[in-house]
């Protein structure tokens, strides 16, 4: 997409390449062709070249203001933006929303390696696909470049206000997964290396229903050992024959989790919602977090996207009706006894940037996971770099705010300036044993910080998202991965 085009909140159809992209309503599309023609306007009348004006917080602002006029069209407030005014032309007023110094901690980034034994395992198909792939949109002539580790530090520690990363994996044995421990080792200290501040954290991809199955426990016990492991991801939808797994299942779960408590690395972050293509339903629920919780109050369990599924809206909890997305992490809580603030958390990976069409629904979500996960157990992730720089993600979340009435109906906590602070770090860091404040010192004046305010003098986001936008791009991805999600 031509730079003319670019908004500098990327609401669109992306898709992180594990759902397949939702197509925008007609009033969005209308609304983003208002906002346009609006930003073109108001940098010529403050004089400003246009990619200038998009990388300003006025440009964002006003942005998310044609947006708010959108969404009341339709009588979609449940949730809304706010933002003064004048937030459009006045840089001062613009800063009220969009602009902040909480502590930001990215609990689910990813990359790729494009030099990994995982593409030549995959052969010439693969190659083909990557002839057209979106994500040559960011300019590299070779697109797996733009999910490199590069890439990465610019997006998500240069273009956005984040200061800490857990670097996560997707699901896949280890000579098929584009990411491997020794990469991402490789990026975390060569982040490591340009200052004394901690900023990424590792995971380790485990597969418990990969067999053998006590090759993957000993794999566990060999990452602890050999690399600084901070949690494990695994994917409760994922199976080598399609059919996934629950992390109560005698057989695979309870050992995994016992795993994990023997080797010291208690936090497990495991991928609920956003139902895969081609796989069974199977592991897609949250009903099997509650029960395992309830048996381990010593493990941390980290769900990935809170259960939220593109395909099924949010509204009020209703403990009679519940089926799919965030409610069944809500009722597996209740029916096990797990209080909110214990031992299980919601991210909000994907989820957010998602909602950030459909301001209703936000609201609901993160109304829910307020009250019955608990304002101190939500935790922020973008998923990036498959969005490009969460920027605009942060921006969006910093001016969000749930309707007073919505609030008063449903019990909903007001999402306040503390507890988006919480949200977007503070909780993260404590599962993680993180001290925000040492880190924030230390940065201050390592490197990548000296870098990020020089950079700052002349910013050049993309407002550039790499994934797949339509059905033909998303199914052709499916087909190279061989049905499975990356």
């Amino acid at each position: 997409m031509h730079d003319r085009f670019r908004l500098p909140i990327k609401v669109d159809t992306t898709s992180n390449g594990e759902f397949e992209p939702v197509p925008l309503p007609e009033t969005w599309r209308q609304a983003k062709a208002w906002a346009a023609r609006r930003l073109s306007a108001q940098a010529r009348r403050l004089g400003l070249p246009r990619r200038r004006f998009l990388a300003s917080l006025c440009g964002a602002a006003s942005t998310l203001a044609t947006f708010n006029a959108a969404n009341a069209a339709v009588g979609n407030t449940g949730g809304r933006y706010r933002l003064p005014a004048e937030a459009a032309f006045e840089p001062a007023a613009a800063a009220e929303s969009l602009a902040g110094d909480e502590f930001i901690f990215d609990v689910q980034t990813h990359m790729v390696d494009p030099a990994g034994p995982w593409r030549r395992n995959r052969g010439r198909r693969f190659e083909r696909v990557l002839a057209w792939w979106p994500q040559g949109a960011c300019g590299e002539a070779d697109p797996t470049d733009c999910y490199d580790g590069e890439h990465l530090i610019k997006e998500v520690f240069l273009d956005s206000d984040t200061d800490m990363a857990v670097l996560s994996f997707i699901p896949a044995p280890p000579a098929q997964n584009p990411l491997s421990l020794e990469e991402a080792d490789r990026v975390r200290r060569l982040v490591e290396a340009l200052g004394p501040g901690r900023r990424l954290l590792l995971h380790g991809m485990i597969l418990p229903n990969l067999a053998p199955f006590e090759a993957q426990r000993a794999a566990m016990a060999q990452y602890a050992g050999d690399w600084p492991i901070a949690a494990w991801k695994t994917y409760t939808q994922w199976g080598p024959d399609g059919v996934g797994w629950e992390l109560d299942d005698p057989e695979v779960g309870l050992p995994f989790i016992e795993q994990a408590r023997a080797v010291g690395v208690r936090n497990i972050c495991i991928h609920k919602g956003l139902a895969f293509s081609r796989l069974s339903r199977k592991g897609v629920s949250c009903a099997d977090v509650g029960r395992a919780a309830r048996l381990f109050p010593d493990v941390n369990f980290i769900v990935y996207h809170a259960g939220f599924e593109t395909s099924h809206r949010e509204g009020p909890y209703d403990p009679g009706r519940v089926d799919r997305g965030i409610d069944t992490l809500v009722k597996s809580l209740a029916d096990n006894g797990v209080a909110p603030n214990a031992n299980v958390y919601a991210e909000l990976g994907s989820t957010w940037r998602f909602l950030m069409r459909d301001p209703t629904a936000a609201a609901h979500s993160l109304g829910k996971l307020m009250r019955y996960v608990g304002e101190d157990n939500v935790l922020w992730g973008t998923d990036s770099i498959w969005y490009g720089s969460p920027q605009d993600q942060i921006q969006a979340f910093r001016a969000f705010e749930i309707d007073e009435g919505l609030r008063e109906a449903h019990g909903y906590p007001a999402l306040t300036p503390a507890r988006k602070a919480k949200i977007f770090g503070l909780n993260g860091a404590r599962v993680y044993g993180i001290a925000p404040a040492e880190i924030r010192r230390k940065a201050q004046t390592d490197e990548l910080g000296r870098l990020r305010t020089a950079y700052l003098e002349d910013p050049k986001p993309s407002f550039t998202t790499y994934g797949p936008r339509t059905r033909r791009q998303f199914l052709a991805l499916q087909k190279q991965r061989r049905g499975m999600p990356d």
